[in-house]
C-alpha cells in the first residue's frame, strides 16, 4: 500500500532554515500531484507547496518565496526546503499525495519556530 513518511522536522530559532523529507512507498515515484501541508494548533490544514498533476506550483501566501519543493527519483523522496523560518511556521507539516480520487497523508512532522 502507498506510505508517506515524513522526517527532518525539530526545533530551530527563527531566520533559520529547514529541509524535510517525505519518503515514499508503494507508488511510482513522481513529484506531480504531491504537495506540502502543515497544520498549526487550533488551525486548519492549509496547502504549503505542492505540484499539481500538470506540474504547475500552488503555494501559500505566506511562502513569500521562502520555501521549495524538490525531489529524488532514486529515493523516492520529496524535500520540503525552509529559509528564513518564522515563529508563526511553527506547525505539524504532512505530506501528501493524491492518486486519482484518493488522498494519501503521512503521519507529519513538527516544527516549532523559537528562540
Amino acid at each position: 500500500q502507498v506510505q508517506l513518511v515524513e522526517s527532518g522536522g525539530g526545533l530551530v530559532q527563527p531566520g533559520g532554515s529547514l529541509r524535510l523529507s517525505c519518503s515514499v512507498s508503494g507508488t511510482a515515484f513522481s513529484l506531480f500531484g504531491m504537495a506540502w501541508y502543515r497544520q498549526a494548533p487550533g488551525k486548519q490544514r492549509e496547502l504549503v507547496i505542492g505540484l499539481t498533476d500538470g506540474g504547475w506550483q500552488n503555494y501559500g501566501d505566506f511562502v513569500e518565496g521562502r520555501f521549495a519543493i524538490s525531489g529524488d527519483n532514486d529515493e523516492n523522496t520529496m524535500y520540503l526546503q525552509m529559509n528564513s523560518l518564522k515563529p508563526e511556521d511553527t506547525a505539524v507539516y504532512y505530506c501528501h499525495r493524491r492518486i486519482g480520487a484518493k488522498d494519501y497523508w503521512g503521519q507529519g512532522t513538527q516544527v516549532t519556530v523559537s528562540s
